[in-house]
Formats: structure tokens, C-alpha cells, sequence
């Protein structure tokens, strides 16, 4: 029973002699229980809604009567059904001479929790010999000896529900759902069964396209890995969404099974598409302290020709470097989905110290060999030319060094992670191997191993740690030959902060005048530790250590670079700003580093 104070009584008889009086209730505490439960209990009270406004005695009084059973009922969800509930109020007597405000204080023992004593969860009908579905019934919570709480009841109740149904079990009804509560042991008994049914079959698959067909439907088709009368399940229907996403030929994409339309048990399924515009344009600005001023005009056709054949033309023309690339992708469907991808570039750098022009043809075939890898095969036919600004060589011709390689490669691509703009906890890396023969296309013999990690960890609810590593190594004896887009390079963004774009490893000697510039070296190693911490659901800052070098025989010239950055989670991915010095030289300068984009 509830306790009314003194003045709650002396408020309550003055009301029966008939005075009419009214208070403003000022506070609402309540004591004795933690931040869900306490929550919870404000949430339900009356109390709370009267908070602030002046009320008569008679109100008040019921406010206070109604207290108990709206606090006992608010803490049932959390297995608390028998509490010691104190209910007392402060300045009722003043109020009744000077309108004083008044506060109500809620003091709450929970006392012992209601457990669960029995349980009967099954499955009956067909499905009781799913064995997918008697693992759901065997994680079934609150199970014999827990706290009976309600939000774990219903979750798994709702849980195994939808089960049936993406597992084809539409018929599935409840046989018995019931809980019987004992206050005086407390003690529950749970009583959740359901008849299945029969397991409905995949039936007749029709697509749509509207409002009128882009790609041929033999081509969807593809992706429908089942047959008519297959047993029934929402995962092909999901995979089968993913997969027609992946293509990006449609705008919407709407598949709607129809049990409701079922014959003999077999389930039509209607995929309604929208497709998508199919032209894209593309135009952006850039600046760069080696490249200078450029432009971007990008122009992509989603689906060239009804079989799904895509393009793309872009132009990267920068006052100091300019790049053009063309690209045929093919959709694939043999071994794995993926695509095969036909592109041509040329590039043309001249800087201070560099003349390079490059031409390259690239076939590939990448496929999703699962949820998490991606592999993708390519032969590439390369052909290089190039000059250093101060070469020894040069004089009133500049004579360049020119090489032609055609080599093979492989990518793997591994994520696991939570999400892949901005993840709290995960892991990404990706492996290069690439290589080729002298006399079989390749100016020199040679293979290279490159492989990047990221490994992220969640420290706290606005926190998190980056760890980053690179290591690469290339093997050849004719190192001179390799030309520079076959080099490793330390420096710069996603490298070692607090230097320069490749200002790590082998440098060409200055001549007068000039700063000495980077060769490329035949290996490098780099490092990355970063402590990010965010103010609110927007704004952070982090800091950081990076450490590396680029090197071709023993390693040496280790730099490491220090720093903060200030990160915002836009609408397009998160921003990273960076602030950072390298250590290594006491006259160094700062470095400020721009990056915009997922972290995976």
C-alpha cells in the first residue's frame, strides 16, 4: 500500500470540508531503480503529463491513488511484478495557504524478479522436422531460470513468426500462446506453440519492366538460380534483389511473392522494375600542388543495348596532368555473377620533374566469390615512357626510357565489417599479385605482392580505433626498367600523414635550384594508428601516428608523421580533414590532408 504523507492527508481533509483549492505540481523523482526502468515508469505515469500545470486538490489526490498501479504496471515488462512502492509529496499543506508548488517523490524497491519455472516453445506440423527452425526454438529466450521479460518474449516470439514465413510456412498459426505469472512464487509458465502447416514451393517467377522494357528478360533470368517447385524461401528473393542491384539498370526494384494466389502449393512471385536513367553525367573541379587546376567530365550509359552492355568516358584534364578513360563492361554470369570489363586509358603527366605518357588496356573478370570476397582475374598490356626532370641524359633532345609490359593479375578484395561508409567494428583488405616474363610480352622479368589492411574497432558509443597497414614487395633484377606505375611510393593521404604525396623513399638528386624528386622503389611498408572520438552524432576530431618508407634494398628512411583531424559524417560519406608534421626533420612543415568517402 502506498504511503500519503501528513500534509497529503491534511490537503485531502480540507477537501472534504469543502475548500477549493489548486497546486502546481513542480516534480516528479523517482528513486530506487535503474535508467531503462526508471524511464519507463515516467513514461506511464499521469503524473508526468500534469507536470508544470496547476491542478485542483481533487485531481491531485487521484494523480496520487493512480501512481501505484501505473509505476507496478510499467515495471512487469522488466520481470518485476511484486515492487515496494513509497509514494509521498511535499508542500501540499503550503500550497493549501499559498499556493506553493509540489513535488511527488516515488520510492521503489523491485524486490525479486519473476523467472521463468517452465517452458513449452515448439514448432508442430511440418516444420517441426525444419532443423533451421529448431535452431530458432532451441535460442528461444527467456528460457527455464531467466527473468521473465517481456521484450525478450515478444522479440523471439516475433522472430520465430517471421521465421515461418520466410521459410514458406505461410499457413502457420499459433496452437497455443500463453503465459500464466504466479506473484506469490514468482514464477512464470510459458506455453508458445505453433502449427506450421505445409511448406509452400517457388512457383511461376514473372518480371515487369515499366514503363517500358530496358533490358531483355533472358538476361534477369540469369540471376534466377531455382527451379518451379523448389521449396519455397525469402532468401532467394533477397539474393535475387541484391543481384539485380548490382546491376544498376533500374531505379526500383519491387518483388512481391503472392501466397495468397498459391496453386498446388507453389507460390508466383511478380518482380516489378523501374529502370533507371539511363544516361549519366558527371562534371567536378580539382586542384592539386603537383597537378594544378583540372576538370572532370564524366559521361556513363547505364545499358548501351538491351543486353546490358555498359559504358563509360571520362576525362580527368589537369593543368599538369590529364587522363582519359573508355570502358565496355559485359555482365557475367558463368562460375560467378560479376562482369567482364574491356577499358582504355591515357595518361599524360609533366611536372617539375617528371615527363610521362602511358598507355593501357585492361580485360578483367571479377566475380562475388562470397558475401565477403571478391576476386577479380586481368591482363594488362602496358606501354610507358617517361623522363626525370634533372637526368644526367638530358640535354637539348630529352631522350626518354620507354617500356612495354604484359602481364597478369589478381585482386582479392575481403570485407567484413558492419557497415562499409563509416564501420564501427570491422575488418578490410585487399591483396594484389601481379607479374610478367621477359620475352613473353614484358620488358623484364618480374612479380609483385601488394597488400592493404584497415581494422576497425568500436571503444565506445561516439568512439573508435583505426589500425592501417600496406606492405609490397616486387621482385625483379632489372628494377631500371620498371617503369614508374609499377613502383611503390610512400607519402601523403592514406599513407604517412605529415608528408608530402611520395616525398617518401629513393629521390633523384637535386640540381640547383630544384628539390630532389621520388624514383618509385621496388618495395614499402607503412603503418596507422588512429583514435577517433566524435561530440555528438555529427561532429569529431581524431588523432593519429603514421610511420613508413618506400625502399628498394634494406629498409631504411622510416618516417613518421604525427597529427589531428577534425571528421563529419556528411550525407555522401564521412569528411576527414587533416592537420600533420613529420617528425623526422626539425625544419619540416605542416601537411593538411582532404578525404572524402567511405572507409571500406
Amino acid at each position: 500500500m502506498p504511503h500519503i504523507s501528513r500534509p497529503a492527508i491534511a490537503a485531502m481533509l480540507l477537501l472534504f470540508c469543502g475548500a477549493a483549492h489548486a497546486a502546481e505540481i513542480a516534480e516528479v523523482r523517482i528513486d530506487g531503480l535503474d535508467e531503462a526502468m526508471t524511464t519507463n515508469v515516467r513514461d506511464a505515469l499521469s503524473l508526468e503529463d500534469a507536470k508544470g500545470k496547476r491542478v485542483s486538490d481533487a485531481r491531485l489526490d487521484y494523480l496520487l491513488r493512480v501512481a501505484e498501479d501505473e509505476t507496478r504496471e510499467a515495471l512487469e515488462p522488466f520481470g518485476y511484478y511484486s515492487p515496494d512502492i513509497t509514494i509521498s509529496e511535499s508542500g501540499a499543506g503550503a500550497a493549501l495557504a499559498d499556493d506553493a508548488p509540489v513535488s511527488v517523490v516515488i520510492t521503489l524497491r523491485a524486490g525479486d524478479p519473476v523467472r521463468v519455472r517452465s517452458a513449452t516453445v515448439a514448432i508442430e506440423g511440418g516444420g517441426s522436422r525444419d532443423r533451421y527452425l529448431k535452431e530458432e526454438i532451441d535460442a528461444f529466450t527467456p528460457k527455464v531460470g531467466d527473468v521473465f521479460e517481456h521484450a525478450r518474449y515478444e522479440q523471439s516470439k516475433a522472430f520465430i513468426t517471421r521465421r515461418l514465413a520466410e521459410r514458406g510456412y505461410f499457413d502457420a498459426d499459433f496452437a497455443a500462446r500463453r503465459v500464466e505469472v504466479t506473484r506469490a512464487g514468482n514464477a512464470a509458465d510459458i506455453d508458445l506453440r505453433w502449427n506450421s502447416g505445409d511448406r509452400y514451393d517457388m512457383g511461376e517467377l514473372t518480371f515487369e519492366q515499366s514503363p517500358k522494357p530496358a533490358i531483355r528478360e533472358s538476361l534477369l533470368r540469369e540471376f534466377v538460380y531455382w527451379d518451379d517447385g523448389d521449396y519455397y524461401h525469402q532468401g532467394r528473393l533477397d539474393r535475387l534483389r541484391k543481384s539485380l542491384g548490382g546491376l544498376d539498370y533500374f531505379s526500383r526494384i519491387d518483388i512481391e511473392p503472392q501466397p495468397e494466389n498459391a496453386i498446388d502449393g507453389r507460390v508466383p512471385v511478380k518482380v516489378h522494375l523501374t529502370p533507371a536513367k539511363r544516361s549519366i553525367y558527371s562534371i567536378g573541379g580539382s586542384y592539386g600542388t603537383d597537378s594544378g587546376f583540372g576538370v572532370s567530365l564524366g559521361l556513363e550509359r547505364r545499358y548501351l543495348n538491351s543486353r546490358g552492355h555498359k559504358g563509360l568516358a571520362q576525362l580527368d584534364y589537369a593543368e599538369k596532368r590529364k587522363t582519359l578513360t573508355l570502358q565496355h563492361r559485359i555482365p557475367a554470369f558463368a562460375w560467378r555473377d560479376g562482369w567482364y570489363t574491356t577499358s582504355l586509358q591515357a595518361y599524360d603527366e609533366q611536372t617539375e620533374y617528371i615527363d610521362t605518357r602511358r598507355y593501357e588496356a585492361v580485360f578483367s573478370r571479377n566475380g562475388q566469390y562470397n558475401r565477403n570476397l571478391n576476386l577479380i582475374g586481368s591482363v594488362h598490356a602496358l606501354q610507358e615512357r617517361w623522363a626525370y626532370a634533372n637526368d644526367e641524359r638530358l640535354g637539348p633532345v630529352t631522350l626518354y626510357r620507354r617500356a612495354t609490359y604484359f602481364y597478369p593479375s589478381i585482386v582479392a578484395e575481403y570485407i567484413e565489417a558492419d557497415e562499409r561508409i563509416q564501420p564501427r567494428n570491422g575488418f578490410g583488405a585487399t591483396a594484389t599479385l601481379l607479374g610478367g616474363l621477359q620475352g613473353a610480352g614484358s620488358d623484364a622479368n618480374f612479380a609483385q605482392l601488394h597488400v592493404r589492411g584497415s581494422w576497425f574497432k568500436g571503444l565506445g558509443a561516439r568512439s573508435r580505433l583505426i589500425v592501417r597497414g600496406e606492405v609490397g614487395a616486387t621482385f625483379t633484377d632489372e628494377l631500371v626498367d620498371i617503369p614508374p606505375t609499377l613502383r611503390f611510393y610512400a607519402g601523403g593521404d592514406r599513407s604517412v600523414r605529415g608528408y608530402e604525396f611520395r616525398e617518401i623513399g629513393p629521390r633523384i638528386a637535386a640540381t640547383p635550384g630544384r628539390d630532389d624528386f621520388a624514383l618509385g622503389a621496388k618495395n614499402v611498408l607503412t603503418s596507422s594508428i588512429e583514435y577517433e572520438q566524435y561530440f555528438n552524432d555529427t561532429w569529431g576530431f581524431a588523432a593519429f601516428v603514421d610511420g613508413g618508407s618506400a625502399f628498394d634494398g634494406r629498409l631504411d628512411r622510416w618516417r613518421t608523421g604525427v597529427g589531428l583531424g577534425l571528421r563529419w559524417k556528411s550525407p555522401v560519406g564521412p569528411l576527414r580533414v587533416d592537420l600533420a608534421r613529420g617528425l623526422d626533420d626539425p625544419d619540416a612543415s605542416f601537411t593538411l590532408h582532404v578525404n572524402l568517402g567511405a572507409d571500406l
